[in-house]
């Protein structure tokens, strides 16, 4: 996909699917700094966070504005865009490209969501780089009590990756009052972090807990947690943050298995040829082609789904049940597939697997990355309840699949 792509503009009141020109140009920027980002990477490993010439460089090629809406001065991608954006930093170092999928969705939703009190705010000269990062989590509900012009939030969150180069946080709660499941942006500092991020993969997102007691949130800066209402951008905003995740989960497994794919390329090319080379096996070269065809066929089918759902999005509408549970068994596919990449990777590196190294690396971040909520057994129960008749009056309700009245 070229950033030269057109999509319907839909009515005149659901603003169309905005397929940016900024594209092409942000992903020559991304290649001229993958070398910096991959040379980083055990830097950051050891500090739990990405290196600060790693963030730096994200900030100068502007990346962060891929998800923040036009009209606020971000580049408003489109789902595709997103996806090969996330999988560009993705396969240049896991952690990054983890690390900006979360900051760029959560500061993207953010400002879609919010109204304009919060984009004064937060996005205030957004092309300049004078605007929020936010990160948070959004799966695990605090509480919230109702009082006079907003909320006072109390709660422990887990997974808030990238949050140590957030300047906000994005946080759920749910409200017994009025019955709501609310997100709430406030400042980092009025936060508590926890630093307790010590596991096997993907270490340097830092995806810390944290937690809050009795904080006040102005109205302004409160949104449904299942909202498909923007108030700021385009078509993309429609389908809620649950397919938003879905996004950008795709992008980075699509980028994680290219980097390994191309890591056992560059290692099958030393050892060809010496005494008893495995790599020079027919075994070994029928595997690789079938990992590469896992991969290749994983990103296929992913393109074709979200070129299917931005044209729906385009003209206006809303995703149905179908798309959705079509959307999100994609996903589960393309995680999956690229897990049984990593086996086959794991597989031929033999020991040159185990040594501190990009290939010990990449492969410890994969299979932290797959223990993802949004790619979960349960997720994949649940289409397939769906796709075989058997909940026909479901509907998705963020990850859940609930029967409807």
């Amino acid at each position: 996909m070229t950033a030269t792509e057109t999509a319907t503009t839909g009515r005149a009141d659901a603003p169309g699917l905005h397929v940016s020109d900024e594209f092409d140009a942000l992903l020559d920027r991304l290649d001229g700094i993958a070398p910096l980002l991959a040379d980083d990477a055990e830097e950051s490993e050891e500090l739990g966070r990405l290196a600060e010439s790693s963030v730096r460089a994200l900030w100068d090629t502007g990346a962060f504005r891929v998800g923040i809406p036009r009209e606020l001065g971000g580049y408003e991608f489109s789902p595709r865009q997103v996806i090969e954006t996330i999988a560009r930093i993705s396969a240049a170092d896991a952690s990054a490209g983890w690390t900006f999928m979360a900051l760029q969705m959560v500061t993207g939703t953010t400002a879609a969501y919010l109204g304009e009190v919060a984009a004064r705010d937060l996005f205030p000269d957004v092309p300049n780089g004078r605007h929020a990062l936010i990160a948070g989590q959004g799966t695990k509900l605090g509480t919230a009590e109702r009082v006079e012009g907003g909320y006072r939030i109390t709660g422990h969150w887990h997974f808030a990756s990238g949050i140590a180069h957030a300047t906000h946080v994005h946080t759920a709660a749910f409200c017994a009052e009025t019955g709501q499941a609310l997100v709430f942006t406030l400042p980092k500092e009025q936060t508590t972090l926890i630093d307790n991020w010590d596991v096997l993969g993907l270490r340097a997102t830092g995806s810390i807990d944290y937690t809050c007691a009795e904080r006040f949130v102005p109205d302004s800066h409160v949104y449904e947690i299942a909202t498909m209402e923007a108030r700021h951008g385009g078509a993309l905003y429609r389908m809620g943050l649950a397919n938003m995740a879905g996004v950008c989960h795709t992008g980075w497994a699509l980028g994680v298995g290219r980097r390994l794919l191309d890591e056992l390329k560059a290692l099958a090319g030393k050892k060809t040829g010496t005494p008893n080379a495995a790599v020079d096996t027919q075994q070994f070269h029928a595997e690789y082609a079938d990992a590469e065809s896992k991969l290749r066929s994983a990103r296929a089918w992913a393109m074709d789904v979200w070129a299917d759902n931005e044209a729906t999005l385009g003209a206006g509408r809303l995703l149905d049940t179908e798309q959705e549970t079509v959307t999100r068994l994609m996903l589960n596919n393309t995680t999956w597939s690229v897990h049984a990449v990593g086996q086959t990777v794991h597989k031929w590196a033999a020991t040159a697997a185990l040594r501190r190294g990009p290939l010990q690396r990449y492969l410890r971040d994969l299979h932290s990355g797959t223990q993802h909520v949004t790619s979960s057994p349960v997720v994949l129960q649940n289409c397939g309840r769906w796709l075989s008749g058997l909940a026909p009056r479901s509907r998705w309700v963020f990850l859940d699949l609930r029967e409807q009245e």
